[in-house]
This record gives structure tokens, C-alpha cells and sequence, in this order.
């Protein structure tokens, strides 16, 4: 026999004998590893005469391919060994009665924006949807957010790419709901009285921001609406949603261009051993903001503003959920973690209702 013969039935003979991955690892780097045999013999080929290094080059490839074929079934060989001892092990009786599994969970955000509309709708609020790719026009213009605005600016807002030579009006993730109020008051007129909830995206990414997140904004347009009744409607809400007897809010002046008179809504709580109570304490906390529609904005919509009026407000919904269920990380709503799903989850057949519980 030749030395390759020898060396082929050595290493044959070793990958046969073999008993785990680790032992073969061994046998493969004593073959063919940058130290072992085979590799040692391939450097000498450049000292050779091209003959003989074209015969001898030949013969080690050979080798090579063949203990290398060895090497690779051997370790399915292996795998499929410790597969079926693993199966002897872990042997189940089908038979025995299955264990109870909870069917599936509810996200918090699919369960909050059920709640809201539950509540909005017992106030005669139904829900409006719109697209999330918008035209600057409804996204901006129709809303009296002029170009100079800083939300237009590109790093607060997603803007579309246009192909060289589209002339067509530039359009945006929608940055909030509010396009849904211009497209719903273009399509129903007045009176109206809707909610818009959906997925809203900005250029922010931290604990409690993130560059898709939910909104949920609301509008009612009729002859003699005012400030009187949208507070009555979020006191409404707020005592329903966070299932309190009673809430106190605190309307702060503040300035939206698509509304006039505006104001930031803050509700009374307590965080008394860091846990917060809605309803109750010294302390306030920011949860919307609202106001009276602006004129400009219907006139947008086609609606007359010399014979409606309105308010609007709106909230964000994961911040909500954040506080009715002690969320501490918004950017957790979006991670796909299984563990935080089924310990912040609903049942998924459970609905709320208002006289049932929202979030029994």
C-alpha cells in the first residue's frame, strides 16, 4: 500500500471509531486541519516537478474528498444518534389527557383601542379610518399646518420618495390621526361626531417614544358645540377608561394650528409609593390635548364655519395603556417578546364592556 492508502485507511478507520462530535472534530483537524497530515502533504507539492506534483496533487485531492465525505456522514450519523436518544427520553404518552393552554393573548393595544371605542361609542362616537400613507395636503395643509412649521421638517416627519419627474403632491407617513377628521367631514358633513384610532409615525425613538406608535383622536361638529362639552366628553371618558368614580382635569392654555382656543388636558393622580392612582393626590399628569376646531380646518373639510363648530382632541394610545396597566417601557409594546405578551396579555375572548368591566 501506498502512504496515501495508509493514511486514508487511518483516518477511515478513526472516523469509524469515533464515539461523539468532540472526538471527531479531533480526527478531522489530525486530517485535514492547517497542522494535520493531509495539509502537511499538500505543502510539499510546490517543491515537486510539475509531473509529479500534477500526479501527486491529483491522488491528495482524492484523499481529501473522500476522508472529508467521511468526516461529514459520520457526523450525521452522530446527530441522528443523539436525536433518537433524546426522543427514547423524552418519550410522551399522546394518550394521557392534554394540559389546558391559554388560547392565544390580546395585545394591550389592540385592548386599549377596544376599550376606547366601547366608551366613545356609548357616547355616540363612531370610529373613522383613513390610509397611513397621506398627501402633504391632508397630513398638513387641510390641518393649517403651514410650511414653515417644524413638524414638516424632515426629521420629524417620513417622507415618501418620489421618482425623478413625479409632479404629484409629495405624501408622508401620517404622522397623526387627524387626516381621518378631514376625510371624514368630506365625506359626511355636518354633524358629525367620530373617532379615529390607528398606527401614526415620527422620527423618535426612546423609553416612551418610539417611530410607529398609536393615536387616537376625536371630533364633534354640530351648531352650538363648546369647550363645556369636550370637557364633559373626556371626563366622561377618563372615568370610564381608567374605571375610577370620579376624575378632576385640568385644562392648561396651549397652542395646536388646528385648533382655536387650544389647551393640554392634565388629570389628577397620586404616585404615592410609586404607584399611580387616577383620580386621587396632588399631583397632575399631561394625558392629551384638545380644543375647539379652527376655522381654516373645516373650511378645508368643505364644512361652513360661519354656521359649525366643534371640538377635537386627541391622545396617544400606548401611552394610555401605559398608565391604566403599569407599562414602564413603551418600546416593549413592539419587541415581539412572548414573555411580556402573556404577562401584559388579555384573554382572547374576553371583550370589554362597559357594564361588564373594561379590562376584566
Amino acid at each position: 500500500m501506498t502512504s496515501h492508502d495508509d493514511l486514508k485507511s487511518k483516518f477511515l478507520a478513526a472516523i469509524g471509531a469515533a464515539g461523539d462530535e468532540a472526538r471527531l472534530e479531533e480526527v478531522r483537524l489530525a486530517a485535514l486541519g492547517k497542522k494535520g497530515e493531509i495539509s502537511a502533504l499538500m505543502a510539499t507539492l510546490g517543491k515537486m516537478d510539475p509531473e509529479e506534483r500534477k500526479a501527486t496533487g491529483a491522488r491528495l485531492n482524492l484523499l481529501r474528498d473522500e476522508i472529508d465525505t467521511a468526516l461529514r456522514a459520520k457526523k450525521a450519523a452522530l446527530a441522528d444518534a443523539a436525536l433518537d436518544a433524546r426522543l427514547r427520553e423524552e418519550w410522551l404518552d399522546v394518550t394521557l389527557p392534554g394540559r389546558p393552554r391559554r388560547m392565544g393573548t390580546i395585545h394591550p393595544v389592540s385592548q386599549v383601542m377596544d376599550e376606547l371605542t366601547a366608551i366613545f361609542a356609548d357616547m355616540g362616537f363612531s370610529v373613522a379610518e383613513g390610509p397611513q400613507v397621506e398627501s402633504d395636503w391632508y397630513n398638513f395643509d387641510a390641518l393649517n399646518i403651514p410650511p414653515e412649521h417644524p413638524a414638516r421638517q424632515e426629521h420629524d416627519t417620513f417622507f415618501m420618495a418620489r421618482a425623478e419627474g413625479d409632479n404629484r403632491p409629495p405624501h408622508v407617513l401620517r404622522t397623526h390621526t387627524s387626516p381621518v377628521q378631514i376625510r371624514a367631514m368630506a365625506d359626511r358633513g355636518a354633524p358629525i361626531r367620530v373617532i379615529a384610532p390607528g398606527r401614526v409615525y415620527r422620527m423618535d425613538m426612546d423609553q416612551t417614544h418610539t417611530p410607529m406608535f398609536h393615536q387616537v383622536e376625536g371630533l364633534a361638529i354640530d351648531r352650538d358645540i363648546s369647550m363645556a362639552n369636550l370637557k364633559w366628553v373626556l371626563e366622561e371618558f377618563c372615568r370610564a377608561f381608567f374605571e375610577v368614580p370620579s376624575v378632576e382635569l385640568r385644562f392648561r392654555a396651549s397652542h395646536f394650528p388646528f385648533t382655536e382656543p387650544s389647551a393640554e388636558v392634565d388629570i389628577r393622580c397620586s404616585w404615592e409609593g410609586g404607584q399611580l392612582k387616577i383620580g386621587q393626590g396632588e399631583s397632575w399628569l399631561e394625558i392629551l390635548g384638545s380644543g375647539m376646531v379652527h376655522p381654516k380646518v373645516l373650511a378645508a373639510a368643505g364644512v361652513d364655519p360661519d354656521q359649525w363648530q366643534g371640538f377635537a382632541f386627541g391622545m396617544g394610545i400606548d401611552r394610555i395603556a401605559m398608565l391604566k396597566y403599569g407599562i414602564p417601557d413603551l418600546r416593549a409594546f413592539f419587541e415581539s417578546d412572548l414573555r411580556w405578551l402573556r404577562h401584559y396579555g388579555f384573554a382572547a375572548l374576553d371583550l370589554p364592556d362597559l357594564p361588564g368591566g373594561l379590562s376584566r
